[in-house]
């Protein structure tokens, strides 16, 4: 096993034994009979979230499941299981509602978690030994993503709320926030007025609220039960202190100081949060009160994130990008001596420079050592970093996608999830030792929550394939093929482009695009990593921008010419289907190459032009074509955009688009249905008003695989001849 373009200064300790390590089959794996269904991913029960207590001896979770695919209904609760693996895993919370995000209490005697239970986000505690579950929380603009202080007296939540009530007394102000949201849904006028950019994300129409970091203090009443002061936002004012934009969200975006005493956390820039990633840590008093925040990393214009102290509190790690105005830039980690109140008292370093991997979980082992997870050939590992050794890792976990880190107050256990291509998220644990991780890579199967239906279930293991590409560099690409595959016959390509475009076909559960269940429709299925993926270098991941229709589209046809060289694979039953940037793809491939019978594109960019003024995250397009389209650089725009072929057009197309789709707008998909349809090109176009960027309800989840498989169907029959 090698790691494709890092340098020579980077050294990487592998764990030979266990590079070919695989999780535990079920125990009666011998009974698998039959291809994974569309109705298989309904019934699988979802894991996230793991939390370690602080004495390593016990971990929760939350576990989802659809109980109503019809109806769109689901439940999740929260699940205990013991490390040691001495019992099975137990039910901690019931009902119909969704329990989730469990919290362990710095002593261990409590699990705070939010629940919708009582008709909104609120936060709850529960006994782990069990018992009634307490509300602890009541704010009218819903409460989520909780913290508990080291001290354990205090305990930090986000919510969304109207800035010019936050420096109002509690009372007020969350009243004033109930009375704004009621006139508003009792409004007959659902106008809304707009005065700043970033007013919608995602899905979601953010309008004018911002989302404040909120601090209850905890006292013990007199039978002994914790109980919460009225909250108090403590980052009032007109900007948001918690990331509104995923894309630099992280695991962890804020945190207490080691003394308890302040928050410091991950602040929208202040200006142009449209167009800038100058996110940045910040630092205010568990008092509150002011709209004047300390910044900690003002010396960078680029995001940083992900606040960590060291378990003795003498250092505080985080993540920070270079580049500004790039979202895809590395992710390094930095070190900066700190005081108990969090304050630095060091200038930060970067510990990964050197390194050639983007890192985007990490977590403290001891106080002299860092675990952190990041993606690296098509796989998502755990890495170790030594404070006393910069830039130089030790990779230690051999097989997936594993994240959601939880580690023991002592540093000897680790827990997170793992997934594969074969099977969807468990919790395992790993022992950690001071020879890092040499046991069975991922480690020990806590959760095993899908056990009975994986055993029912024949799902082919994933080959791995390398090409040569653009400029005579490698595209990995995986291929899966179909449950009852026979190499001498000839069977029908089905070509998936990922997203991003800074993202990859990793090993890994996908409940959306999952390249399982499109093998066991009857096709061989081929996941390209072409220019732009993650996890395969620096330069590769940068090397998409601006130059979308580019060396990209050479990989992809690279990767297209090995399949059809191959015996198995019917080179007149070939098509390409792709969502986001592969839906891009899917819109250039029309354009500029008759390979394909068909093409299934899902909210991908059609007209770059229209794209920047509709879509919402400007500082992606600004950075991908070097400015506005009126800037110097409008020969970007052009360049790449599919719009420009249209008189190229001739295979037949499905389109996917949905009205609540603010990154990439739907007037993409409209404006390319109108291109085709006024040629006379076969092409159906389907629109969900109620999906954004993707489609999650189950019932539309149903109706999106059956309508793209009934398409692909009339032009590239399945199965092998």
């Amino acid at each position: 096993m090698r790691i494709c373009y890092l340098p020579a200064v980077l050294t990487v300790v592998l764990c030979p034994a266990f590079l070919n390590a695989q999780p535990e089959p079920p125990a009666n794996s011998a009974m698998t009979e039959r291809p994974i269904t569309v109705e298989d991913l309904f019934q699988f029960k979802r894991v996230s979230a793991p939390d370690l207590s602080p004495d390593g001896g016990w971990v929760a979770y939350a576990v989802s499941e659809i109980v109503d695919s019809h109806q769109n209904k689901s439940q999740s609760r929260i699940w205990l299981v013991p490390t040691d693996g001495s019992m099975p895993p137990r039910q901690l919370t019931t009902g119909t509602a969704k329990d989730t995000h469990p919290q362990w209490s710095p002593d261990g005697r409590w699990i705070l978690f939010e629940s919708t239970r009582s008709g909104s986000s609120q936060l709850w505690l529960i006994n782990p030994a069990g018992g009634e579950a307490r509300q602890l929380t009541r704010i009218s603009t819903d409460a989520a993503t909780a913290k508990w202080s080291p001290d354990g007296k205090h305990i930090a939540f986000v919510s969304a709320v109207y800035p010019e009530f936050s420096l109002l007394p509690f009372a007020e102000s969350d009243a004033a926030n109930k009375q704004k949201l009621d006139e508003i849904a009792e409004s007959p006028v659902k106008a809304r007025v707009f005065k700043r950019l970033f007013y919608r994300h995602w899905d979601s129409y953010v309008e004018d609220k911002r989302q404040h970091l909120f601090v209850c203090d905890l006292s013990l009443n007199a039978s002994g039960d914790l109980e919460a002061s009225v909250p108090r936002d403590v980052t009032p004012g007109d900007r948001d202190a918690y990331p509104t934009s995923t894309t630099f969200s992280a695991s962890q975006d804020f945190c207490f100081s080691p003394d308890s005493s302040h928050l410091i956390f991950n602040a929208v820039p202040a200006t142009e949060e449209a167009w800038s990633t100058n996110y940045d840590l910040c630092r205010v008093p568990v008092s509150g009160g002011t709209i004047e925040w300390e910044t900690l990393t003002s010396g960078n214009p680029a995001a940083d994130g992900l606040p960590i102290f060291s378990p003795d509190g003498t250092k505080l790690a985080y993540r920070a990008q270079r580049k500004a105005g790039y979202e895809a830039d590395k992710w390094e980690i930095m070190l900066a001596e700190c005081s108990a109140d969090g304050s630095l008292i060091s200038n930060a370093r970067s510990m990964t420079a050197e390194v050639d991997l983007s890192f985007d979980e990490i977590v403290w082992c001891g106080n002299d050592r860092i675990i952190a997870a990041a993606e690296t050939n098509a796989s998502r590992g755990l890495f170790g970093l030594s404070l006393n050794a910069p830039n130089i890792v030790e990779r230690c976990q051999s097989v997936g996608s594993s994240g959601s880190l939880s580690i023991s107050a002592d540093g000897s256990m680790l827990i997170c999830s793992n997934s594969r291509l074969t099977h969807p998220a468990d919790i395992y644990r790993v022992r950690m030792d001071s020879s890092f991780l040499r046991t069975r890579v991922p480690g020990e199967n806590l959760s095993h929550a899908n056990d009975d239906l994986l055993a029912e279930l024949n799902m082919p293991q994933p080959e791995s394939v390398t090409v040569i590409g653009a400029d005579g560099d490698p595209m990995q690409m995986w291929i899966l093929f179909p449950p009852d595959f026979d190499k001498s016959k000839k069977w029908p390509l089905a070509f998936l482009v990922h997203g991003g475009p800074q993202g990859a076909w990793a090993d890994g559960w996908s409940y959306r695009w999952n390249p399982q269940v499109w093998a066991a429709q009857g096709y061989a299925v081929a996941m390209p990593n072409p220019r732009g993926s993650t996890g395969f270098g620096q330069k590769y991941t940068d090397q998409i921008s601006g130059d979308w229709g580019g060396r990209c589209f050479t990989d992809l046809l690279a990767g297209l010419a090995h399949l059809e060289r191959q015996d198995y694979i019917d080179s007149n039953r070939m098509f390409s289907a792709g969502a986001s940037f592969g839906g891009y793809m899917m819109n250039w491939f029309q354009g500029n190459t008759s390979k394909f019978k068909t093409l299934v594109t899902h909210c991908g960019v059609y007209n770059f032009e229209s794209m920047y003024t509709t879509t919402e995250e400007l500082w992606f397009d600004e950075y991908e074509h070097g400015g506005p389209p009126w800037g110097p650089n409008r020969n970007s725009y052009e360049k790449h955009s599919p719009h420009k072929f249209a008189a190229n057009f001739r295979t037949p197309m499905l389109i996917i688009h949905n009205d609540l789709d603010f990154r990439v707008p739907v007037s993409e998909g409209q404006q390319l249905f109108t291109a085709l349809q006024r040629q006379g090109i076969p092409s159906k176009f389907i629109n969900f008003p109620d999906e954004g960027h993707w489609v999650n309800k189950p019932a539309n989840s149903r109706f999106w695989h059956n309508e793209i498989f009934a398409w692909i169907q009339q032009y590239c029959p399945s199965g092998g001849r």
